[in-house]
C-alpha cells in the first residue's frame, strides 16, 4: 500500500506539473505566439540579408578585385589602384563600395600597398589602418608595412611600434624575425642600444631556427659595442 501511495503522490506531482505548464500556455498563448514569430522573422531577415545581399555584393567584390589583382602583380600599382576607366575601376573604389566584405577589407590593403610604392605614405597609413587586423595570415605584414610607412617619414619610435607588433601578431619564424630585426635597426637609429640588443636577441633565443637567426650575432655584437 505505501509503494501505491508513493506511485500515486508522484503521479500527482506531475499532474500537477502538466496542468501547470497548460495553464502558462493558455494565459501567454498569444505571448507565446508572438515570441515564436519574433525569432521566425529574425532568422529569415539575416537569412534574407546574407544570401540576398551579403553574398550576391561579395562576389561583385571579388570580380572587380580580380582584374586589379592582375595588374598588381605586374608592379602597375597606379593602374591598381585607381582602375583604367573602362573595364575596371581598381583597388581603391573596391574599398570604399564593398568594404564590409571580404574582397572590400582585402583591397583596403592592396591599396595601403600601392600607395606605399607610390610614395604617398599618408594615405598608405590611412589605408592600411582601415584593413579589417581578424585576417591572421596577412594582418602581420600590413602591421609591419605601417611600421615602415612611420620610419620613412621619420617617425621612428611609431614604426618600431608597428613593427613589434607585427613579430608578436604573427609569432612564426618567418615573419617575425624579420620585424624583430627591423625593431633593431631602429632602435639603433635612435641610439637605442640596449633594446636593439633586446630584439637581436629575441630572434637568437625565440627564432633560432630562422633565417635572420643565422648572423644575428654579429648584429648582437655591434648593438652592444655602441651601448657601452
Amino acid at each position: 500500500m505505501a509503494t501505491k501511495g508513493k506511485h500515486t503522490d508522484k503521479e500527482l506531482e506531475v499532474g500537477e506539473i502538466v496542468s501547470k505548464t497548460e495553464h502558462f500556455i493558455e494565459n501567454n498563448q498569444k505571448r507565446i505566439i508572438y515570441g515564436v514569430v519574433a525569432v521566425i522573422v529574425v532568422i529569415g531577415l539575416f537569412l534574407a540579408f546574407h544570401y540576398g545581399y551579403s553574398v550576391p555584393r561579395q562576389k561583385k567584390a571579388a570580380v572587380a578585385l580580380f582584374k586589379a589583382e592582375q595588374y598588381f602583380a605586374k608592379d602597375s600599382f597606379s593602374l591598381a589602384l585607381t582602375g583604367n576607366g573602362v573595364d575596371f575601376e581598381g583597388f581603391e573604389a573596391v574599398a570604399k563600395d564593398f568594404g564590409s566584405t571580404a574582397a572590400g577589407n582585402l583591397a583596403k590593403a592592396y591599396a595601403g600597398i600601392c600607395y606605399f610604392k607610390l610614395g604617398d605614405t599618408e594615405n598608405a597609413i590611412d589605408r592600411l589602418k582601415s584593413f579589417n587586423e581578424k585576417d591572421n595570415m596577412l594582418s602581420p605584414a600590413i602591421i609591419g608595412l605601417i611600421g615602415d610607412c612611420y620610419v620613412n617619414t621619420g617617425n621612428v619610435k611609431e614604426g618600431i611600434s608597428y613593427f613589434e607588433k607585427a613579430a608578436l601578431k604573427a609569432d612564426n619564424n618567418i615573419i617575425s624575425p624579420i620585424y624583430l630585426k627591423k625593431a633593431g635597426l631602429a632602435y639603433e637609429n635612435l641610439k637605442q642600444y640596449r633594446d636593439a640588443v633586446k630584439a637581436y636577441t629575441s630572434i637568437k633565443e625565440k627564432y633560432f631556427n630562422s633565417r635572420e637567426a643565422s648572423d644575428i650575432d654579429k648584429y648582437i655584437t655591434r648593438a652592444s659595442e655602441l651601448g657601452k
